[in-house]
Parts: C-alpha cells; structure tokens; sequence
C-alpha cells in the first residue's frame, strides 16, 4: 500500500490528480472517488498522509512547497464551501453539501496528529468555525485559524479564506483528557500575519508609494514623479496602468481615479470557444485552494513546532 491517499468526488478531478501523479508533480498515492460518506475508518489504516475534498492536488502541492516532508503524518481539507459561499443558496448546515460532520466523524476514529483546513470566510457567520473547533477539541486537539487572502503571497486578487490547523501532539493533552493550552500552535496565524504584513486590497498606505495593493503584495511600484500642489500636499502623477509580476502571477492592472488598482486581461477565458473540457478546468480552478497561501500556513506551523 502507498503511504499518500486522495479522495476526490469528481471525476474529472480525480483523473486530474492521477495524471498530475504520474507526471510526479505530487506524491504516489491512491486516488478513492467515491464520496466521503462511503469512507470508513479501516479503509484508510497505514496511509501516512490524507487528503480529503483533493480537488486537483493544492494540499500535496503546499505541502511539499513549505517543505512538510511526505513520510511525515498529515490530513488535509477543503469541505465544500457552496453552503456558505456568497454565490450559493447559503443554506448553511441544512445544505446536505455541509459535509464537516462526515469528515469529522474518520478524524474522530483515526486521530491524525496534524490537520491543515481551509473554507470561505463567509462560513464564518454560519458558525461553520466555532462547530469545527468545538468538535476538535472535544478530541484533545488544539485549534487556530486566520482569515487570509490571496493577495497576501501576491496574487492579483483577494480570494478571502479561512484556513485552520489542528494539532494533537501528546504534550498538548492534560489530565483525563482533557486539551490544555497549546500556545504554539495559537501563535502560528499570527506569526503568519506578522511576517506577511496582509494589508488589504483597494487602497494606497501612509506614503502613497506602493501598489493599492500594498504589503500585501510585497512589492514596490514606481507610481511617477512627486510633488507639492498649492496646498502643500503631497501629490503622485500616477500611470495610466502597468505590468508587473505580482511575485510571479504577472497580469496587467489598471490605474484607477479612485486611487485603486483593478486586474484586466484575465488569464482564464471563462467564455473562450473551444477550450477542451472548459467546464471541468474551470469547476477545478474554482474549488481549489492557492497553495502559496496554505504552503504559509504549513510554514507558520513548522516555525512553532518543527
């Protein structure tokens, strides 16, 4: 048996994954299509690394971009977020889409001693968190989680998620049971909001001479010639647009008079004629994680507990 296991609903995802395996772009592993309710506890003994709702591989790939090494245990997750996005129904926990419970039910047999996770940060205001960290930690794991968005590694957009860790190291667990503070995993989000600095998109900081986009992107712009009005205020002549690599996503931005920045040119056609199997890419490319933020994530929490 390989030591990686995937599970992945979709059809066209999964093949994606056994194919991005084969190329060796992720660890050798089992891709399991079925649904996660089919799943049971026996069906995953001796697998060193699980990764549930796979999608197209984000999880593996962070993993292995912050270095996490593959024989060392690890689950991962992104549960289905259409119950709570803002371009769904909203149902919240009575869309049977809420699937938590479910994957909370093999954590709760199998006892994984790390969990990364990740959903939109709307399902904040389902009480999606406080039900996942409540059952997290009736099983003794300590809990932390961040709001972070994509354009804290550079992306040229904001992407809001919520991510999550989990940790059930043995030192963590006190008499009969019961969860002590864990103060190293607590701080591994805010070691990663401190050392990325995420500022918000849409606005220029105290200096006005940095992208909109700012620390977040964590790069400097060259926004034109300085100089004094009447007034005395400070005033920059702003180009009509530039290019950048934005840490590597490139993309072409648009100078706005309100003094932000919006992308143009984007590099999915989402309305493009004869893209092969342009329904399924682009289902994927929505469901998936920004392994650049996740692989943050991992590297905050092996800084706290290598």
């Amino acid at each position: 048996m390989t030591a990686i296991y995937y599970n992945e609903i979709d059809p066209y995802a999964a093949q994606w994954l056994r194919n991005l395996i084969l190329r060796g772009h992720l660890p050798r592993g089992d891709v399991d299509a079925r649904s996660i309710a089919a799943v049971q506890p026996d069906d995953l003994r001796g697998y060193i690394q699980c990764h549930f709702f796979a999608g197209v591989g984000g999880w593996p790939l962070a993993l292995r971009t912050a270095a996490w090494p593959d024989d060392r245990p690890v689950w991962t997750g992104s549960c289905p977020c259409q119950p709570f996005s803002s371009a769904g129904k909203q149902q919240g926990k009575a869309d049977d889409r809420h699937l938590w419970p479910v994957w909370f039910r093999l954590i709760r047999e199998c006892k994984p001693p790390v969990i990364f996770g990740e959903q939109v940060a709307s399902a904040i205001a389902h009480e999606w968190l406080d039900e996942t960290a409540h059952d997290l930690e009736s099983e003794s794991y300590a809990v932390a989680a961040a709001v972070l968005p994509a354009c804290s590694v550079g992306a040229p957009h904001r992407r809001d998620r919520l991510w999550f860790m989990a940790d059930t190291a043995s030192e963590q667990v006190g008499t009969a049971g019961q969860p002590r503070e864990c103060q190293h995993v607590a701080d591994a989000p805010q070691q990663l909001l401190d050392r990325r600095r995420i500022a918000g998109p849409g606005r220029w900081n105290e200096l006005a001479d940095r992208h909109p986009m700012g620390d977040a992107c964590g790069e400097r712009l060259e926004i034109g010639p300085r100089s004094d009005d009447e007034s005395g205020n400070v005033r920059h002549e702003r180009p009509s647009s530039l290019t950048t690599s934005h840490g590597g996503w490139g993309g072409e931005w648009l100078l706005c008079p309100d003094g932000k920045a919006r992308p143009v040119k984007p590099g999915v056609r989402v309305l493009a004629n004869g893209v092969p199997a342009r329904v399924g890419r682009l289902r994927a490319y929505g469901n998936a994680i920004v392994p650049q933020v996740a692989a943050e994530l991992i590297r905050a929490f092996m800084q706290c507990k290598p």
